[in-house]
């Protein structure tokens, strides 16, 4: 073991070694050398590390009262990198020296992500590894691979249950949050059991599903675990009958309800709990002013389908993802027994898709202030928290960039093919390969401070971005994370 610790310091040493070129940055860059150039810099950061290490071997044999379970959709390895050096340059540092909460965190391994069905996976089929313990299909959600994608008659006797509901039979708080609507993939998983992920209620249900008896996904929500303790995220279109205009955008139609049964499910929702100490919140304001002590049942939908990214969220109508999860946590951690939450940074993936770096990387460093809240929330005696993806996409970064390079900015070189610049941040895939006078653009003019979807050189154009099958990253805080990798058979 230790020598395994040494090799691994050893490579992150390295690459903290290689040799620094260019003047990008120089400034920062020069703050952060001086005391590199000493090897006692090097030597006394090494002995913390290996003594940090060694008192691991000291286990934490406690039993886990709570569990939460970070997951950021898309979030492979590249992104965890550039995320790491997005949050340290928005301090004024360099970058690549910061820690992301997850860092911090002791144990570190692999999962591998292909779905039963696909080497490249979805959010659905690995939604349900990761919550249910088995994998599946692409575009399934809660059921084995024995169910067929969109084929109703395939569901029944092929349901897998999650670890939200073992957690609910056990007497613990359950809550999700998300970034994404609350019948996305992910969140969909740990209560709902459909065929495809996009019947997102029975609007969106062929015909001959619905005559089969297959209910949607957010129908679901509401009647396969009807105590859902707390459920915050967006998806508030999928809840109410069709043509019903939106609480806030009632003149925009394309935000109007989708059910065709004529179902108020958010209504259906306030008049059974109405009773115990519940809540709804649709905005921000509404969900700051609620006493967590007085709540035991909180519904939060925040918009008509997903939220808005990070970087163009109305601070007035709609609440962070840090804000949800202070707020949840504070609502769960009132039962004796524990509780479990599932927090998904959806919205990492959909920046990804996208093209939009910049968007996906700023709602990478959100997800991490809402570990580092939770942290704060918790303790590491009695809570094991995990830190993880569902998959990576086809993004990296590279190109020779110096210390201190903005995450967003060029490398700083040309290509040796056309003798042009190129930005850092590449995507294999997607639609923002760009021709000016049928060649590439000469993309040093672009203002990538202001710019939030860059012209990027790609490999394959495309409409959107497409997932890869990179195996993502899980940080654990606590040791029992060997256990529930095991459990996940990710």
């Amino acid at each position: 073991v230790t020598a395994m610790i040494i090799i691994l310091f050893c490579r992150r040493i390295f690459v903290r070694c290689v040799i620094i070129c260019g003047q990008t940055c120089k400034h920062v860059f020069l703050r952060l050398v001086e005391p590199e150039k000493d090897p006692d810099f090097w030597k006394e950061w090494a002995q913390r590390t290996l003594k940090n290490a060694l008192t691991l071997q000291d286990l934490n044999k406690n039993v886990a009262k709570n569990i939460i379970l970070f997951l950021g959709d898309g979030m492979g390895v590249p992104t965890v990198t550039a995320a790491r050096i997005l949050k340290g340059q928005m301090s004024g540092q360099s970058g690549e020296e910061t820690q992301l909460e997850m860092d911090k965190f002791p144990y570190v391994a692999l999962s591998k992500t292909y779905n039963t069905n696909a080497q490249v996976p979805d959010s659905a089929g690995t939604a349900t590894a990761y919550l249910c313990g088995v994998k599946a299909n692409e575009g399934t959600v809660g059921v084995s691979a024995a169910a067929v994608r969109s084929q109703c008659n395939t569901t029944q006797g092929n349901e897998v249950t999650s670890i939200l509901k073992w957690a609910k039979d056990a007497g613990k708080s359950v809550g999700i949050v998300t970034t994404t609507r609350v019948n996305h993939a992910t969140p969909s998983a740990a209560y709902a059991h459909c065929v495809d992920r996009d019947w997102y209620s029975d609007g969106d249900m062929p015909t001959e599903a619905l005559q089969s008896g297959c209910k949607d996904i957010a129908r679901q929500l509401f009647e396969n675990i009807p105590d859902i303790d707390v459920i915050m995220g967006g998806g508030r279109r999928n809840m109410y009958p069709r043509n019903t205009p939106d609480v806030e955008y009632p003149g925009d139609k394309k935000h109007n309800g989708t059910r065709k049964d004529g179902r108020n499910l958010v209504g259906e929702w306030i008049d059974r709990v109405k009773d115990k100490k519940s809540y709804y919140a649709w905005n921000r304001k509404d969900l700051l002013s609620l006493n967590p002590n007085n709540v035991d049942y909180l519904l939060g939908l925040f918009e008509p389908a997903d939220l808005p990214y990070e970087l163009e969220r109305n601070k007035e109508t709609d609440p962070s993802l840090t804000e949800m999860v202070d707020v949840a946590i504070k609502i769960l951690r009132k039962n004796e027994r524990g509780f479990y939450l599932l927090v998904e940074g959806g919205r990492i993936d959909h920046g990804h898709h996208e093209g939009k770096a910049k968007q996906a990387l700023h709602e990478a460093v959100e997800m991490d202030r809402a570990i580092t809240r939770a942290g704060l929330l918790t303790s590491i005696y009695d809570t094991l928290t995990v830190v993880t993806a569902d998959h990576s996409h086809v993004f990296s970064f590279g190109g020779y960039t110096p210390r201190g390079n903005s995450i967003f900015g060029l490398a700083p070189t040309v290509s040796d093919i056309d003798q042009k610049p190129f930005t850092s941040i590449l995507y294999g895939n997607g639609p923002g390969f760009k021709l000016v006078n049928s060649t590439r653009e000469n993309v040093s003019t672009v203002d990538y401070g202001k710019y939030l979807q860059a012209d990027r050189y790609l490999i394959l154009p495309r409409s959107s971005y497409i997932w890869d099958t990179w195996n993502v990253g899980i940080f654990g805080i606590l040791f029992f994370l060997l256990f529930y990798g095991m459990l996940c058979s990710c």
